[in-house]
C-alpha cells in the first residue's frame, strides 16, 4: 500500500469512528440547511476537518477539493477529492447507509489513489491505479452476470431539479423491464463501491459532483469495470453524469443515456 492510499485509509476510519459516534445522536441545531433539499450537519464538517487535517500533514504541497468547502489549490499539481460523508440525509434520518469517500487525482486529472468506507459494516474499498481494487484487503472483481432477469442496478433519483426528469423516468422505464431489480442507496459512493465488489451489476445517475464519485470510479475500473460519462466519454469530469457496470450492462445502460438524455447531452465538436 502507498503512503497515499495509507493516509486515506487512515483518515477515513478516523472519520468513521465520528460518524458512528453520533449516528443517531443528531439534534436540530447540528443540522443546516445548505440549500435547496440539501443540508450539512457538523458531523460533515467534523469528518472534513479531520480527513484534511490528515492530509495537509502528511502531503502540504498537495490540493484539495471537498464537499464541504475545504479546497485548497496546492502546488504539486495534485488533488485530494473528498465527500466526508456520503448520504448526509440517510444520517439525518439514522438510515444507516452512508460513506466516506477519498480520492487522489494526479496532475493529469486522473484518479490514481480511492478510499470509500462504509463505518456501519465496517466495509473499506481501496483501489490504486493498475494495483487493482479490494474490500478489507481482498481482491474484488465486477459481477460476470449476464442474464437480465438475473441484474441488480443501482441509481441516484432527482430530487432538487426537475428539468430532466422526464428524460430519467423514461430510462427507469427501460431499465426495469431490462433488469431483476433497481435499488436506490442514497449513496453514489456506496453505489460506485457495490458495482465494484459485484453486487451491482451497474450503476447510473445524472449530475453527480467529483467528490461523489472519484473514489468510485477507480474502484470500478480497477475492479475490471467500465465508467464514463452518459454521452460515453472516459473524462467523467467533464459533464458530472456517470455509468458504470461490466463490459455487459454498461453498453446496455449507455445506450438507453444516449437515447433518453440526448437533449441533455453537450453537442459534439
Amino acid at each position: 500500500m502507498s503512503r497515499e492510499l495509507d493516509t486515506a485509509v487512515k483518515a477515513a476510519k478516523e472519520a468513521g469512528k465520528i460518524t458512528l459516534d453520533r449516528f443517531g445522536k443528531l439534534s436540530r441545531t447540528e443540522i443546516h440547511p445548505k440549500e435547496y433539499k440539501d443540508f450539512v450537519t457538523e458531523v460533515d464538517r467534523a469528518c472534513e476537518r479531520c480527513i484534511t487535517g490528515a492530509i495537509a500533514e502528511a502531503f502540504p504541497l498537495d490540493g484539495t477539493l471537498c464537499e464541504e468547502g475545504g479546497t485548497a489549490k496546492g502546488a504539486s499539481g495534485r488533488t485530494w477529492i473528498v465527500d466526508p460523508l456520503d448520504g448526509t440525509l440517510n444520517f439525518i434520518h439514522s438510515f444507516p447507509v452512508f460513506s466516506i469517500s477519498i480520492a487522489l487525482r494526479d496532475a493529469g486529472n486522473e484518479p490514481v489513489a480511492g478510499v470509500v468506507y462504509q463505518p456501519v459494516l465496517d466495509e473499506l474499498f481501496t483501489a490504486e491505479k493498475g494495483r487493482g481494487a479490494y474490500l478489507n484487503g481482498n481482491r474484488i472483481g465486477v459481477s460476470q452476470r449476464k442474464d437480465p432477469e438475473h441484474l441488480l442496478v443501482a441509481t441516484g433519483i432527482p430530487f432538487k431539479e426537475y428539468h430532466y426528469l422526464d428524460a430519467y423516468t423514461a430510462m427507469l422505464k427501460e431499465v426495469a423491464r431490462d433488469s431483476a431489480g433497481i435499488r436506490r442507496a442514497g449513496s453514489a459512493a456506496i453505489d460506485l463501491a457495490y458495482t465494484a465488489c459485484g453486487r451491482f451489476d451497474a450503476f447510473w445517475e445524472y449530475k453527480l459532483l467529483p467528490w461523489d464519485f472519484s473514489a468510485g470510479v477507480l474502484l470500478v475500473r480497477e475492479a475490471g469495470g467500465i465508467v464514463t460519462g452518459f454521452d460515453g466519454s472516459q473524462n467523467v469530469y467533464a459533464h458530472h453524469s456517470i455509468i458504470a457496470g461490466t463490459p455487459h450492462t454498461h453498453p446496455r445502460l449507455l445506450d438507453m443515456a444516449r437515447r433518453n438524455f440526448g437533449a441533455h447531452l453537450p453537442a459534439k465538436d
